[in-house]
This record gives C-alpha cells, sequence and structure tokens, in this order.
C-alpha cells in the first residue's frame, strides 16, 4: 500500500499516538483489501454505542492527542439526565460508567456530539459524489444509495479512525465499478406505509446477505423515512451497504444503468406472502405487553407528528411503558410544533441521543415488548416481543375507550 510521505509520518508517530493508531488501522484494513492508497474524505460518522470496545478504541486515540480533521458525528450513547429522573441508573453503575468516559472522550477529540443514528438527514449531511466514511446500519445505505455519497460499511472504530486522520483506504465501494447491482428484485408486494418497507428490508437482508439489490416494481418514490427503514433492515438482517432503486435513487435511472454490462448473479421476485411471513417470524411474544420501544433508528419529524396524531386524547395504561427514541434535531423541531407535547401527555416519554442498544434499557428485562422496527427487536433489552406497525403498537398500550 503506497503512503505520501505525511501519511508515512503519521504511521511512524511524528504527530502523535493518536493519529498514529488511527493511521496503524486504516492501514491494516486497506492491505487486508488489497488498497494501493488512501484517500481523503469529507465526513465521517461513527456508530459509537457507549460500550467496552468503543470506550477502549475512542479512549487511546483521546488519550494520544488525536483530534478530528474532518466533521465526525456520533451515534446515540445515552441521555443519562432523562434516565436518571425515570429510571435509576446507578443500578448499572459499572455499565453506566463506560457510556460517560466514551462520551466525554468524544468530546474531547472534537467530535460532532449528535448522537443520532439519523446524522445524514441533519447534522452531518454528505454530498453527492463524496467521498466519506460512515458506519451504522441505516447510514450506510442511505448515504450510498439515496444521496449518492460513496462510502464503505464501516466499523466504528474504522469510521472514526477516517475521522481523525481525514482519509481511508480505497477500495469496496470507493470504486465505481464496485457500486453495480448484484441481484434484480421485482417487488409485488403492496407497499402501503413505513412498516411495509421495514418488511421488504428484512426480507432482503435475510434473502440476500451480502449484495447490492436492484429493486423493480415500485410506483412511487418512498418518503425519506420509509427509505430510512429499508436502509436499517437491509442492513441489519444482512450486509447490505448500497442498492438501487431505478429513477428513485441517486446513481442509476434505469435497471441497465444500475446492473452496467454484468448480469444479475440472482433474481428475486416479493409478495405480499413474504412479507407476511416475515412479519410473522418475527413475533416472540402473545398477549398483553409491557413496553413500547419507537425509534430505531431515530423517528424523524414527519414520524414524530404522525405518532402525535395517533396519541392525540389518548392515554398510555399504567402497566405499560411507552418511548419514543428520536435526534436532539428532530425533537426540537417536533416541540416547536406541538408534536412532543401531544405524545408526552399521553404518558409516553419522548428520548433524545439513545438506542435501544444502551445499559439504560436494562430494567425492561424480561418483560414483554412491542415495536416497530425489526432492528429494534433484534437488538432488544426486554424479553419476548411483538413487531407491528405504529398504529397496532398505539392500539396495544393505550386505555381502550
Amino acid at each position: 500500500m503506497h503512503l505520501t510521505n505525511e501519511e508515512e509520518r503519521t504511521l511512524k508517530g511524528d504527530f502523535g499516538e493518536g493519529a498514529q493508531k488511527a493511521m496503524e488501522l486504516l492501514v491494516a484494513i486497506g492491505e487486508a483489501f488489497d488498497a494501493e492508497k488512501m484517500i481523503p474524505v469529507a465526513r465521517a460518522h461513527a456508530a459509537s454505542s457507549g460500550q467496552e470496545g468503543d470506550l477502549y478504541f475512542v479512549e487511546i486515540l483521546a488519550k494520544g492527542g488525536a483530534t478530528c480533521k474532518i466533521p465526525t458525528t456520533t451515534n446515540p450513547i445515552a441521555d443519562f439526565g432523562y434516565f436518571q429522573k425515570v429510571i435509576n441508573i446507578a443500578d448499572d453503575p459499572e455499565e453506566a460508567s463506560v457510556a460517560w468516559k466514551t462520551k466525554n472522550y468524544y468530546k474531547q477529540i472534537g467530535a460532532i456530539m449528535s448522537q443520532s443514528c439519523i446524522p445524514y438527514l441533519a447534522e452531518n449531511i454528505p454530498e453527492y459524489g463524496e467521498h466519506v466514511a460512515f458506519s451504522e446500519s441505516s447510514a450506510t445505505p442511505y448515504v450510498n444509495s439515496v444521496i449518492g455519497a460513496l462510502t464503505n460499511r464501516e466499523s466504528i472504530q474504522t469510521a472514526l479512525a477516517a475521522g481523525i486522520i481525514g482519509k481511508t483506504p480505497e477500495y469496496g465501494l470507493h470504486f465505481k465499478e464496485n457500486r453495480k447491482g448484484t441481484v434484480l428484485v421485482k417487488v409485488e408486494a403492496d407497499l402501503k406505509d413505513g412498516y411495509s418497507y421495514s418488511m421488504l428490508g428484512q426480507y432482503l437482508g435475510k434473502k440476500i446477505g451480502f449484495g447490492i439489490p436492484v429493486l423493480i416494481g415500485i410506483s412511487k418514490r418512498p418518503t425519506i423515512d420509509q427509505f430510512i427503514n429499508f436502509c436499517a433492515m437491509t442492513n441489519t438482517s444482512g450486509a447490505i451497504p448500497m442498492f438501487h432503486m431505478p429513477g428513485f435513487t441517486a446513481e442509476a435511472a434505469t435497471v441497465e444503468e444500475a446492473f452496467g454490462r454484468d448480469k444479475p448473479a440472482d433474481k428475486i421476485t416479493v409478495t405480499d406472502r413474504e412479507l407476511k411471513e416475515t412479519h410473522d417470524e418475527l413475533q416472540t411474544a402473545t398477549g398483553d405487553i409491557d413496553a413500547v420501544i419507537l425509534g430505531c433508528p431515530h423517528y424523524n419529524l414527519d414520524q414524530m407528528g404522525r405518532l402525535a396524531a395517533l396519541l392525540k386524547g389518548k392515554k398510555i395504561r399504567d402497566d405499560v411503558s411507552f418511548w419514543v427514541n428520536t435526534s436532539a434535531t428532530s425533537k426540537l423541531m417536533a416541540e416547536r410544533a406541538g408534536y412532543v407535547q401531544a405524545i408526552e401527555e399521553s404518558g409516553a416519554h419522548v428520548i433524545v441521543d439513545t438506542c435501544i442498544d444502551m445499559f439504560c434499557w436494562n430494567n425492561l428485562r424480561g418483560k414483554t415488548g412491542m415495536t416497530d422496527s425489526p432492528k429494534c427487536a433484534y437488538y432488544r433489552r426486554f424479553g419476548p416481543v411483538k413487531v407491528g406497525n405504529v398504529e397496532e403498537c398505539v392500539a396495544a398500550s393505550v386505555e381502550k375507550d
């Protein structure tokens, strides 16, 4: 792998131990993928988790004097203040301490504390054709497919290292020829809402595994939250870093353009039956529920508005806790629109900076949960789970008229 003089000096430690460790990781990844050189990236997103593996690397960088060279946003860690009021997080002092330290080290290296899993909507928006380094399940395929920026399916650590150095190894999806479709997907299912797109993404991720699907048969452009739901599920049940919906996504106006000169390695047809089977497979609970968790990925402003309309004038049952995860940016706009007030008047909690994969949900262990997100069900901290659309989640948790 060819390194410039400055890159060699960074690798030797001339610019500090933190930058050296970041460069060591990037060089190792580059050599593993036979990259010939490093290329500049404009921005990065590190899917920080506030857990031990995350803390280990960011602590090394911070104590070694590293700082971010490019805008580098962070994933949710936890809204400590809110949870301390509602749940005694001191019950998990060790996990809370790890998360707290992680957050402080990210501040120390100059990361943007967005603490959102949808930074590409507000806090860190790539441009078409930009080379970037994004981790996080919904972020990678959204950035590649919907926006048309170029990123590999990064880990927390490689994305963070790219943020420190401002570069990444040139391999994989940084080459146009590697962004061609591999699987043709004919969609005959009725994609009527965001939940339908979640089921489609869940099914295709599991069916394809790793690949770049090209979807045909979709009659109208998906909404932002439909795109987000689809991206998150394809990259949770599978490892799909990008996709093409000719005419709706950024890089291919036609099926022929999406595949180039290649022929699809496989062809898949998806009907309502596959989506129904996918829905049924996700159910691990029956009967009454104890908790609802929404916002995995974080709810955007439109989703907050729809939820507010569903909960207006209703009350969450005393035996159910109801949680809505969103970004700080979305919550601020939702407060101005009156959505947060309507949601919280029902007895639900609106949470920022937080994800289901956090210690603060440990109090739900063993309880029956419900969510509108297969990703949330996958990472769940509670016990058995029901998965349904947002209307079903509300219906299962509110007092009956």
